[in-house]
């Protein structure tokens, strides 16, 4: 089965580093990359040490509802291409494992899909989640901290 990891959307990335809010209606904070497990969530890479980024609570559904969680990610503060590639990207390869949910059509989890896995089987617990028709989307979280990678579709 092929897989697509979805980046955050551009328009919504280019829109902070603009100047606009986050999903609390709050300025991105800016800070510096240390290096250590800062992921960007649009080109899905690290961002590296000493590089500036942007701080900011996203929610990655459409609107308000009880399932659709808010958290903090992280982003490159510079221009950076939204990730394009088929292979699991290098911002989920810095965990050892990550929490995996599926959710419905209308952004509803599934029960029961909820699980972590060992970042090498990411694409494997994938496969099998998506073997449930009613899983339209799978959301990659830390294991540690809850906070949104990726979301993952059918390719």
């Amino acid at each position: 089965m092929r897989l697509n990891f979805k980046p955050y959307d551009s328009q919504w990335v280019a829109a902070l580093r603009d100047g606009g809010t986050d999903d609390y209606g709050l300025a991105p904070e800016r800070t510096v990359s240390d290096g250590q497990g800062n992921p960007c969530r649009h080109c899905l890479d690290m961002i590296p040490k000493g590089a500036e980024m942007l701080i900011c609570a996203a929610r990655p559904f459409p609107g308000l509802q009880p399932y659709a969680e808010t958290g903090p990610i992280f982003l490159c503060a510079e221009k950076c291409n939204a990730y394009a590639d088929r292979d699991r990207p290098p911002a989920l390869r810095d965990s050892p494992d990550y929490l995996l949910k599926g959710y419905s059509e209308d952004f509803r989890i599934i029960y029961g899909t909820g699980q972590i896995v060992a970042a090498e089987r990411i694409e494997k617990a994938c496969e099998t989640l998506f073997d449930n028709a009613n899983v339209a989307f799978v959301d990659v979280r830390s294991a540690r901290n809850n906070c949104f990678q990726c979301r993952i579709t059918r390719g």
